[in-house]
């Protein structure tokens, strides 16, 4: 069977399959455009450690249980087929599940436009360790993501969550900047059509994806890539999401930090950035977002990370900034005056790049990407000006390069 198992599993997912059979992983957050193979995947690894784990039941949601016999119930059975395992299953559509003969374990199926059935399933031994949301966009937010979780997953020693989506186009829809956030055990794969082997394909499915690329670039983006294109209103056109690597950083010359002022409900946030004038080029490469924390614990939080001068953050708090002084950071308060906003964000805008590390500033990422102009309720149309709404980081790093900007000729 190993050998029909690397024959099925694409190479791409090959990372993922190692790291949950080594067990680092509780989370799997798979997202990518059509065909990129992460439900084929997601379906071949369910059944694997479902076998893996004896006294393990799982359970397959998608948002509205009437989408569930044509999708994730055909592809579990597609699965089960592709490893040889059909004559140790039956599946059943009503009740929709499959049990494994030798151990009883089953593969249940619910919609969770159905709540109360998810509250009162029951196994007939063991716990649900496993679980996968498809088409995780669909799901009204995390809050309902964490609900299911809490009720499928009681007791037992091993949980394991799939969760698979095409992104969305917004930036600022739920899933795309929750496959930003970072936690311990979560693992974050992206894939695309291109990292399958083409005979996986076919010429007919290879064909619509050119012609699409080549009559309609963006639509081709979002719906064969999975990029997160936008809804044409992003104010940054030229982000790029990738990691930036500690040796990379530490050969940065004149690192610049920035602070935005908050309490609750808006967070503190603090962001460290390097530009690279040459190219023209701004990387953002360390934050820290906090809510409810003092002056003095914030200051021993930048002290610790040995945040020097230039410091700057908002001019709206004098007492904040004289705080940070008396801790011993260098901090001035910004300048701002008639169109600082608009010529900062200018500024921003029409930068070659601003390389944003996803990994190491998750919230930073978050914003930028999702920062978009605001439409006219009435005619869709965009709007002059910039939102003042969820652009804590935005601004730290507007107050840590305007020593930058306001220089002429930049």
């Amino acid at each position: 069977m190993r050998v029909k198992i690397r024959e099925l599993i694409a190479p791409v997912f090959w990372p993922v399959h190692r790291a949950v059979r080594r067990g680092t992983v509780q989370e799997v957050v798979a997202l990518g455009g059509r065909g990129s193979g992460k439900s084929s995947y997601i379906s071949l690894e369910l059944i694997l450690q479902l076998l893996r784990h004896p006294d393990t039941h799982a359970i397959v949601l998608r948002k509205v249980g009437g989408t569930l016999r044509t999708s994730v119930y055909a592809q579990i059975g597609w699965a089960i087929g592709q490893l040889g395992l059909s004559s140790r299953f039956r599946c059943t559509v009503s009740p929709m599940e499959c049990t494994y003969l030798p151990t009883g374990q089953k593969i249940l199926f619910f919609g969770a436009d159905d709540p109360g059935k998810l509250k009162s399933v029951k196994v007939p031994f063991g716990s649900i360790g496993l679980a996968w949301f498809e088409e995780l966009d669909q799901f009204d937010g995390p809050e309902e993501i964490r609900s299911v979780e809490q009720s499928v997953f009681r007791g037992g020693s091993f949980t394991l969550a799939f969760k698979s989506f095409n992104p969305p186009a917004m930036g600022r829809a739920w899933v795309n900047g929750y496959a930003l956030e970072q936690r311990a055990g979560k693992l974050v794969h992206r894939s695309s059509y291109r990292d399958l082997p083409p005979e996986w394909l076919g010429p007919r499915f290879l064909a619509d994806a050119d012609h699409l690329r080549r009559v309609n670039p963006l639509a081709y983006r979002h719906e064969y890539l999975g990029e997160v294109v936008g809804s044409g209103a992003a104010v940054f056109a030229n982000l790029q999401l990738r990691p930036i690597p500690r040796e990379e950083s530490d050969a940065f010359d004149r690192i610049r930090y920035g602070v935005d002022w908050g309490w609750y409900p808006d967070p503190w946030a603090y962001n460290a950035v390097w530009y690279d004038a040459a190219r023209r080029t701004l990387y953002i490469f360390d934050e820290l977002t906090r809510r409810r924390t003092s002056n003095r614990d914030t200051a021993r939080l930048l002290l610790d990370r040995g945040v020097g001068a230039p410091l700057t953050a908002d001019s709206a708090e004098p007492k904040s900034c004289a705080d940070y002084r008396a801790a011993g950071l260098p901090c001035r308060a910004a300048l701002k005056g008639p169109n600082s906003v608009t010529e900062s964000m200018k500024w921003l805008q029409s930068l070659t790049a601003i390389v944003i590390d996803p990994e190491r500033c998750p919230d930073t990422a978050k914003e930028f990407s999702g920062y978009e102009y605001e439409r006219d309720p009435r005619t869709g149309d965009v709007l002059p000006g910039y939102p003042d709404v969820d652009n804590h980081h935005i601004d730290a790093v507007r107050y840590a390069v305007e020593g930058v900007w306001r220089r002429r000729g930049t």
